[in-house]
C-alpha cells in the first residue's frame, strides 16, 4: 500500500466534502443563506425549509453526489496507485468527513444524511438502495427527517454484518452511523420533548446554533 498517495487521495475527498452545496446552490439562486434560518444546518432539510424546493432537490443530489464520487474516483484509481482495497470505503468516509467538517464553511457543517447514503450506494449498491427506500418510506410516514435518519443510520450499518461487503465498508459505515447519530442528538432531544420540526414546515429567519 502507497501510504502517501492514500493520504492525498482521503484529503481530496475530504475536500470534495467540504463543497456547501446547500450555501452554493442557494447563493446561485438569490436565496437566504440555509444557515440564517430554521436549524442553521447547511443541508437540504433545512434548504427546504426556507420553501424552495428545487434548491432543496440540488442540495440533496450534490451532497449525496459528493460521497459516491469520492467513492467511485478512488475506485478507479485504487489499483493503480497502488492505494488498498479498503481506500475507496475510506475515501467515502473522508468525504462525510468533510461534509460534517467543513474547511470552506470554519468546520460548521451538515448532518452528512445525503452524502452517507451517496457514498453507501457508490460502496455498496444493494443496502444504500435498501437505505434510500427505507429513508423514503419512514419519512412519507412520520414527516420527520429525523427520525428516517436515526433509522437509516443504525439498520445500515446492521444489514452490512448480514452480507458480504467490499474490504473496510463494514468498518467505514459503522463510523458514519456513529458521527451521524452523535449529530441528531439534538434532534433526538426535540423528539423525546415534542418540539422537532416536520420535513416542509417553513422556517423561521433566526438560526438556531448549527450541529
Amino acid at each position: 500500500m502507497n501510504a502517501a498517495a492514500l493520504a492525498l487521495v482521503l484529503l481530496l475527498a475530504y475536500l470534495l466534502g467540504s463543497l456547501p452545496f446547500a450555501v452554493l446552490v442557494s447563493r446561485a439562486l438569490g436565496l437566504a443563506d440555509p444557515r440564517s434560518f430554521g436549524s442553521g444546518n447547511p443541508g437540504a432539510t433545512n434548504v427546504l425549509r426556507g420553501g424552495n424546493r428545487l434548491a432543496a432537490a440540488l442540495t440533496l443530489i450534490g451532497d449525496a453526489a459528493k460521497g459516491a464520487a469520492a467513492v467511485v474516483l478512488c475506485r478507479a484509481i485504487a489499483e493503480t496507485f497502488s492505494l488498498g482495497p479498503a481506500a475507496p470505503a475510506w475515501a467515502g468516509a473522508a468525504a462525510f468527513a468533510g461534509h460534517l467538517y467543513p474547511v470552506f464553511l470554519r468546520f460548521r457543517g451538515g448532518k452528512g444524511v445525503a452524502t452517507f447514503l451517496g457514498t453507501l450506494l457508490a460502496l455498496v449498491p444493494l443496502v444504500g438502495v435498501a437505505t434510500c427506500l427505507l429513508w423514503l418510506g419512514i419519512a412519507a410516514l412520520f414527516r420527520y427527517s429525523s427520525v428516517a435518519s436515526v433509522v437509516c443510520a443504525i439498520s445500515a450499518s446492521l444489514a452490512l454484518f448480514g452480507i458480504e461487503s467490499p474490504p473496510g465498508a463494514r468498518a467505514a459505515v459503522v463510523l458514519m452511523s456513529a458521527f451521524l447519530l452523535w449529530r441528531h442528538r439534538r434532534n433526538i432531544a426535540k423528539l423525546l420533548s415534542g418540539t422537532e420540526s416536520k420535513i416542509g414546515e417553513r422556517a423561521s429567519s433566526s438560526a438556531a446554533p448549527p450541529g
